[in-house]
């Protein structure tokens, strides 16, 4: 079964760039929280350029490496 976020181009290549909407959906969580969170710069995001309004773009694997770092470590590195 195919990702619903997945995007393919005209030769069948997976394409890992999503859109805000999509970003948000492929992590489950409303899109004024990913905005939000890319303000307080815990996520990467990318800015398209010519445009007059922030138009973000995100990365399927910025989003994974996002969600597999720990939310909190103890003192002695382990997670709480």
């Amino acid at each position: 079964m195919q990702n619903t976020t997945e995007k393919r181009d005209g030769y069948g290549v997976a394409n890992e760039w999503l859109t805000s909407g999509e970003a948000a959906l492929y992590l489950r969580i409303e899109r004024r929280t990913l905005l939000q969170w890319v303000r307080q710069g815990k996520v990467r995001a990318y800015i398209l350029s010519g445009t007059q309004r922030h138009v973000w773009r995100f990365k399927t694997s910025d989003l994974d490496a996002m969600l597999s770092v720990p939310a909190v470590l103890s003192i002695d590195g382990r997670i709480k």
